[in-house]
């Protein structure tokens, strides 16, 4: 192993002994130094993590959490300089982390947090202006050739737990009393503006935003979903600001 690599098994390892090799300047011992340093970078990349999941933290307490996220930390080390990105294999790490499963919504939770991230610094695009929109479901000759390009930074996530309902009571003084954390729900994450939003769809829309999103056309994705109310549904994104592109053929 060369001595890079060793310093950085070392560095996420607490097991492991200091590299050999390591020296300071003052005269200061190399392990103690080492192990300094090992601290914080593992404390910074837990923060990092804390900072992403603050949902799910709050819903295990900040105790487990920072252990569990420090296993996460030591099996699953950066391999993108952007911090942001760093955490996006967390829910499926809590799907299999064992004393996480009392807490069965844990990873979807954690799957609506990721999106939110990836909502957050996902591309921007001008919305099209709503009497564009009207004008285009008028024309009944090109209707069913009309295809609706949604905003880059809308995301779907489909779920057998609360999950809308569980993020949305750590946002303010509200608690999970009242929610059936068993009842599935579907949510439309999406930037509009600066703001990233979570909103909870019906089944069908959220089946028919994933045909859009597979590009299908209008027609053709409302006819492949289930029943669900379209009118609501284009209402909604329009509101919200998330259809960027209208045009009557698939793009190349």
């Amino acid at each position: 192993m060369s001595t890079q690599a060793a310093f950085a098994a070392a560095l996420l390892d607490p097991q492991r002994p200091c590299p050999e090799g390591l020296c300071c300047a003052n005269g200061a011992d190399p392990a103690s130094r080492f192990s300094v340093y090992r601290n914080n970078v593992q404390g910074s990349l837990i923060n990092a993590l804390a900072d992403s999941y603050p949902v799910v933290q709050q819903l295990v307490g900040e105790e487990f959490f920072r252990a569990m996220a420090a296993v996460f930390v030591q099996q699953q080390p950066p391999h993108s300089p952007l911090m942001s990105r760093y955490g996006e294999a967390l829910p499926a790490f809590i799907d299999a982390f064992e004393p996480a499963a009392s807490v069965p919504y844990l990873a979807d939770v954690a799957r609506l947090e990721r999106l939110r991230t990836c909502a957050y610094h996902a591309a921007d695009a001008l919305p099209v202006h709503p009497q564009q929109i009207t004008a285009a479901l008028a024309e009944p000759d090109g209707l069913s050739e009309l295809r609706i390009k949604l905003h880059p930074s809308l995301h779907l996530l489909d779920s057998n737990h609360a999950v809308v309902a569980i993020w949305a009571a750590h946002q303010g003084d509200a608690t999970l009393a009242g929610i059936d954390i068993h009842h599935g729900q579907h949510a439309l994450v999406l930037r509009n503006g600066l703001d990233v939003e979570v909103l909870a769809l019906e089944p069908g829309a959220s089946a028919f935003l994933r045909h859009l999103l597979d590009g299908q056309p209008l027609l053709a994705a409302a006819q492949n979903s289930p029943p669900f109310d379209l009118s609501h549904t284009l209402a909604l994104l329009i509101a919200h600001h998330a259809i960027v592109d209208l045009n009557d053929k698939e793009s190349p």
